[in-house]
């Protein structure tokens, strides 16, 4: 009987924040309404990063990492006596001043003790790193008017790795999806993805939670929003009505996302409070203060390093947006990330870097590489000549927000040019007038 009592507590437990849950494309993750637009495809991911690095990194398997779960008490590595009261945990996040509701429960819970005891090697490494990476959140998420808090989403969504790629096709720190990232200004080609830019690809994070918090007006549905879509959030507060939380919908919502918000929350407390508990930031992977220059003729990552002596695995961890150590600057300039201490090295050294193109690039200058135009997976969607009038065909996944900051126009422009009265209520194949 203790058993069966045993897996009657847990199991519930487990399905309510997400660490059982069904494969992508099951029902309860890819429904939707007939003829109704999911907002934004940025909900095709629904796998956890953070449990991909449990898998890799911790365990031999996810279903081991299910078990260990349940017999946490058995765990050698887990001391359940390092929990704290829950009136200090509860304590704690009260002590936060924070737009976003930051509730305390046994589901929090469960996410703290694995942050602050349970995978303390994920934090100290994750700490380290995020020394160079806040501050570049923080700058984007003030600049644009949003809560700092914002800069935790990109913890859960990539642990904060810049070129991590999620199964279902997400990538960069803040996990877009290619669709998506094109919708907001994002170049990607056979040298570039932005995605992992991590300026740029801030940039437009923040224009798409600006975006989300304009449908919503709640910043728990907008975290909700950014893991499983606009459209299966907006589908449950159809199912519980007067919503106007998260926690007013949890039920209704894909299993996963059930354990997002838990997870947004605990981990702010553990980033927050990590000294209380012991957890120091590892080493930062390259030097935190850098200095960003303007590239205007095609690079390797080799001409710089074999002149002025800085590590290509430097050049590379601060310049992830570059696929193949290339810098592709041909008909615009790009930018360039180096150590503060390097930056007047470069300078003094400009005309001699620039001057072994033909040494570091032969190959692509005489293969048929060299003919080949870097072509762009971010082309116009426009119709027509491009003359006087512009249209766009609405696809899955687009939103008058994305669209109308592609094409430099105003939602409310879209909206009255169209005769839209719910934004919300677009169609795919809906043929929009731009301009």
């Amino acid at each position: 009987m203790k058993t069966n009592r045993f897996i009657l507590f847990f199991v519930p437990l487990l399905f309510s924040i997400g660490f059982i849950r069904p494969a992508t494309g099951t029902a309860a993750y890819d429904e939707e309404e007939k003829g109704t637009l999911n907002i934004v495809d940025h909900g095709e991911k629904y796998d956890s990063l953070i449990a991909v690095w449990y898998k890799e990194n911790m365990l031999e398997s996810y279903d081991e990492f299910v078990s260990d779960f349940i017999d946490i008490d058995v765990d050698e590595n887990y001391n359940p006596a390092e929990a704290l009261p829950d009136s200090v945990y509860e304590a704690r996040l009260n002590m936060l001043a924070t737009v976003i509701q930051l509730p305390y429960n046994p589901v929090v819970k469960q996410y703290i003790l694995r942050y602050t005891i349970k995978y303390r090697s994920m934090m100290n490494r994750i700490l380290g790193v995020a020394q160079y990476y806040m501050p570049i959140f923080e700058q984007e998420l003030d600049l644009n008017g949003l809560p700092l808090e914002l800069k935790i989403l990109p913890i859960i969504e990539s642990t904060l790795n810049p070129t991590i790629m999620s199964r279902a096709g997400a990538g960069g720190l803040w996990q877009f999806m290619l669709r998506t990232s094109k919708a907001y200004g994002l170049e990607t080609n056979s040298f570039v993805d932005e995605r992992f830019d991590p300026v740029k690809s801030t940039k437009a994070a923040c224009k798409f939670l600006k975006d989300y918090y304009d449908l919503f007006q709640d910043w728990t549905l907008v975290i909700a929003a950014y893991n499983c879509g606009a459209g299966n959030v907006m589908k449950a507060i159809k199912r519980a009505p007067n919503a106007k939380t998260y926690w007013d919908i949890y039920e209704y919502l894909p299993r996963e996302t059930r354990g997002y918000i838990p997870s947004f929350i605990a981990m702010t407390y553990a980033y927050t409070f990590h000294k209380a508990h012991g957890i120091e930031p590892a080493t930062p992977p390259h030097p935190l203060a850098t200095d960003t220059l303007m590239i205007n003729k095609m690079m390797h990552f080799d001409q710089i390093s074999s002149t002025i002596g800085i590590p290509k695995e430097v050049i590379r961890a601060l310049n992830p947006q570059y696929k193949i150590d290339i810098i592709p600057a041909k008909e615009k300039s790009y930018s360039l990330v180096l150590p503060m201490t390097d930056v007047a090295a470069f300078i003094d050294h400009e005309e001699e870097i620039y001057g072994k193109d033909t040494l570091y690039l032969k190959q692509l200058q005489s293969d048929q590489l060299s003919a080949a135009k870097i072509v762009s997976e971010s082309g116009s969607s426009r119709t027509g000549s491009g003359a006087a009038t512009v249209t766009y065909k609405v696809k899955s996944g687009d939103n008058l927000g994305a669209i109308a900051n592609r094409y430099k126009v105003t939602v409310k422009q879209l909206m009255q040019r169209n005769g839209i009265t719910d934004p919300r209520k677009l169609r795919v194949g809906q043929v929009l007038k731009i301009k």
